[in-house]
């Protein structure tokens, strides 16, 4: 191949961002998430070790919760945290696993003060998971940047430029199957799921 095409070629062909855009809403209030009766994304993802850890494999162990949050920084992201571990036994005792995941990245999930065997807490720092549940969205600019500027939050440069992207809180109970047995996700991030329902919902996914 001619230099002058080769050169071409490179000067043309856009370079990766760091995660591929493939399903970004533009609001929270416009994300589609993931529907009871439909399969679980198989993803592997890093714990705070930075140490792979294949979904796919945890979910055929035991009934899962997923816990999608917008990270370590988000004050309501941290009191919804502590409220499941306080439920943590009882969770157990049906035979359950908790499986907490965000942007937050391995060395970030190494700062939290959860720590248990029954409780996983997972990097989704390239915002891949949070697209296949159908939970990211971009945030606005400005947004963004009082989260930035106010937080001193991180995010993941997903599309080349300037806009980043959050996912909607939510909580899915998936069972041994991979099948989504229960869903909640809440535009309003300030809204979070009630531990009794949640109990309820692990307790009927137990039973299948």
């Amino acid at each position: 191949m001619p230099i002058l095409l080769i050169i071409c070629l490179i000067l043309i062909t856009p370079f990766a961002s760091a995660a591929t855009v493939t399903n970004i809403s533009n609001s929270p209030e416009s994300v589609s998430p993931l529907l009871p009766g439909l399969q679980a994304p198989a993803f592997t993802l890093k714990n705070s070790q930075g140490k792979a850890v294949n979904l796919e494999t945890l979910y055929k162990n035991k009934t899962s919760i997923v816990v999608v949050y917008r990270g370590g920084w988000c004050p309501y992201c941290t009191r919804q945290l502590k409220g499941i571990q306080a439920i943590e036994s009882q969770i157990a005792s049906l035979g359950a696993q908790i499986i907490a995941v965000s942007p937050d990245s391995p060395e970030a999930l190494a700062k939290s003060t959860i720590e248990s065997p029954n409780y996983l807490l997972l990097s989704d720092n390239e915002m891949a998971y949070a697209q296949a549940l159908g939970l990211a969205y971009f945030l606005d600019n400005k947004t963004a940047t009082a989260y930035r500027n106010k937080l001193g939050v991180n995010f993941v440069d997903l599309d080349g430029n300037d806009r980043v992207a959050l996912p909607v809180p939510a909580v899915f109970v998936i069972d041994k199957k991979g099948l989504v047995q229960f869903q909640y996700a809440n535009p309003n991030y300030k809204v979070r799921l009630d531990e009794k329902v949640l109990l309820a919902a692990v307790t009927a996914a137990s039973k299948l």
